[in-house]
């Protein structure tokens, strides 16, 4: 028994090598949309997060808030469906568009009630007018409030954002697309294919 769990193992992983090793050569890399300012926030746990901490390896990033009732949990089952499906090199990063609500205590909770662990995926928060800039000038994404709309009072992308390495974007991809995990993965392993060149 013990043997077979072991083997199925080291199958997963050539398989999950191979499959990558497929996509990386099925697409060209993507293009280079913008090179993301430099940032430091803070995680659920209290610690600092900046760019330079997720420096060498891709990352995809989303924008969600705790008291979301709409589109947010929808937004985190999605990615946590994509997690499944990326190398643990790669980490999620959830930065919230609420931060003067969302503290590192709320997110905490709210990654708890995920069942969500570790550090592979990240929630982060800091100041609003550092967050929002960082949003609509470096991720070139919309955020702005909507107080008329009881259910989501914040508007914010429904996109997963794919940054290469050297914290560029490379792909934005809409998260409630069927399609788009499978244009992800094949994106990520074409620029992860390139940085190796």
């Amino acid at each position: 028994m013990r043997r077979t769990q072991v083997a199925l193992a080291v199958l997963a992983v050539v398989g999950s090598g191979l499959y990558f090793y497929v996509l990386s050569r099925s697409v060209p890399p993507p293009v280079v949309i913008a090179a993301l300012p430099r940032f430091e926030l803070t995680e659920r746990d209290g610690s600092t997060v900046g760019s330079g901490d997720l420096a060498g390896a891709p990352w995809v990033a989303d924008f969600i808030f705790t008291r979301c009732a709409v589109y947010c949990p929808r937004l985190t089952a999605r990615m946590k469906e994509l997690r499944q499906s990326l190398p643990p090199r790669v980490k999620s990063v959830s930065f919230s568009v609420d931060p003067d609500y969302d503290t590192p205590e709320v997110l905490a909770e709210y990654a708890r009630k995920w069942g969500i662990e570790g550090r592979e995926w990240l929630f982060l928060t800091g100041e609003r007018e550092t967050i929002w800039k960082l949003i609509r000038d470096g991720f070139l994404q919309p955020v702005e409030e909507t107080p008329e709309v009881e259910a989501s009072p914040i508007l914010h992308s429904n996109r997963f954002v794919l940054v290469d390495a050297r914290g560029r974007m490379r792909g934005l991809y809409d998260a409630f697309d069927e399609t788009a995990f499978e244009r992800l993965l094949a994106d990520l392993a074409a620029i992860e294919a390139e940085e190796e060149q």
